[in-house]
């Protein structure tokens, strides 16, 4: 009876595929509570500079469909690399996504299909109005979303869902922010605390009488500064009996400077990206750019790049293409190409060492192919076998019965 009922869900989410109305959640964008919990990214700079450059980084990289090593086009990816939906290009579905997943832990998009089963619309949902859920009798997860005219269910494969780490047991990803709410609030109050002493009055002053000054005395001592510290200076006669000394402040902006050095490092660790990314000048060194983008390709965006290819290729692409060999990829390569130097000793020794061809070059170069022989592989004239004959050597001449170049 389990696969009659494991038919019947999939013949449902089949059809909720590609019927279409009654959940049309295009509307949601533009709601008073689109990011209901985005305070702690709008208020604190460090965490919407890494959420801002994970997300730009992410939606930059180019995507593209490929069939083994050709780049390919078909409708799922003429939709999520052209037209998402009929308000989103593909780097503002991607930022997005990215968005939402640093800001939430989650991020969720509704896969709309046409009749056919072809990938018709991707549409970005909120995180906090959708529910991961498994369906006790068929074993299969489903999603529970909350919409404007009752609450919907959607087949896993009818819904992206990229998410950071999953603790024990659970199918959401942990937010981040909320594993720094503790770094956040401490970053704040001492912000504010600091706020306040710039802010507060910049000189105070203690008054100190001698018994021998009497009230009269004391009152025109008080007006007379009163006067003083409300013109913002001039003169202050110091009268016989009485003592006029400075309150120091205690202000000191080093301790401001270590408080924003420790969030940084905090923010950075939880986020998983270089610290010197977040401006820290004191964090880690590297002896180049280069090196400090390889070690955010290897360790930050390729875990985050995977996580998107394995969820497109899963959910966009059926079993028959799978199998024909079609896969989404990101490329990285743009990322890791370093500076002038070292793509011309790349570009120097592919090219001498036949693997890699000069339309190949030009085309990493965005420049266009030439073809011809500009796209064959060539090896260098002076490298030859160490087992081949002198003689066999192409333009090798005897000389007194030796060979000579």
């Amino acid at each position: 009876m389990r696969w009659k009922k494991r038919f019947r869900s999939a013949i449902k989410g089949a059809v909720a595929g590609w019927k279409g109305k009654g959940f049309d959640f295009s509307s949601w964008f533009g709601r008073s509570f689109w990011g209901t919990d985005n305070t702690k990214l709008a208020t604190n700079e460090t965490i919407f500079s890494v959420v801002s450059r994970l997300s730009n980084s992410m939606a930059s990289l180019p995507l593209k469909l490929h069939q083994n090593y050709d780049t390919v086009m078909n409708p799922s990816s003429d939709v999520l690399i052209n037209t998402p939906n009929a308000y989103m290009t593909s780097f503002e579905l991607i930022r997005n996504i990215e968005t939402m997943r640093n800001e939430t832990g989650n991020a969720y998009a509704l896969i709309e299909r046409d009749i056919r089963g072809q990938v018709s619309r991707i549409t970005p949902l909120i995180s906090t109005y959708v529910e991961p859920l498994f369906d006790k009798d068929s074993g299969e997860l489903w999603y529970k979303v909350i919409g404007d005219n009752g609450t919907y269910y959607f087949h896993n494969l009818d819904i992206l869902h990229l998410k950071h780490i999953v603790g024990s047991g659970n199918l959401t990803g942990i937010n981040p922010i909320k594993v720094l709410i503790n770094t956040s609030d401490y970053d704040k109050a001492v912000r504010e605390f600091s706020l306040n002493e710039m802010t507060s009055a910049a000189h105070s002053f203690i008054l100190k009488y001698d018994r021998t000054v009497d009230q009269e005395q004391r009152k025109r001592v008080i007006e007379d500064f009163k006067r003083f510290y409300k013109d913002n200076g001039g003169v202050l006669f110091q009268e016989p009996g009485v003592e006029i000394k400075e309150i120091q402040r205690k202000y000191i902006p080093a301790d401001t400077f270590t408080s924003e050095k420790i969030t940084r490092s905090r923010v950075a660790n939880v986020y998983n990206v270089p610290v010197t990314f977040l401006n820290d000048t004191e964090g880690q060194s590297y002896s180049s750019s280069e090196q400090l983008m390889r070690v955010f390709v290897q360790l930050t965006l390729m875990p985050i790049v995977r996580q998107y290819e394995q969820e497109f290729d899963r959910k966009l692409l059926n079993e028959q293409e799978r199998g024909s060999g079609y896969y989404f990829k990101f490329n990285v390569g743009a990322l890791l190409r370093g500076d002038t130097a070292a793509r011309t000793a790349l570009y120097h020794n592919g090219l001498r060492n036949g693997w890699l061809s000069r339309d190949e070059v030009r085309k990493w170069e965005d420049l266009p192919p030439r073809g011809g022989k500009a796209d064959e592989l060539w090896v260098s004239g002076d490298m030859y076998p160490l087992e081949m004959d002198p003689t066999q050597r192409k333009g090798g001449e005897k000389i007194d019965g030796e060979t000579k170049e």
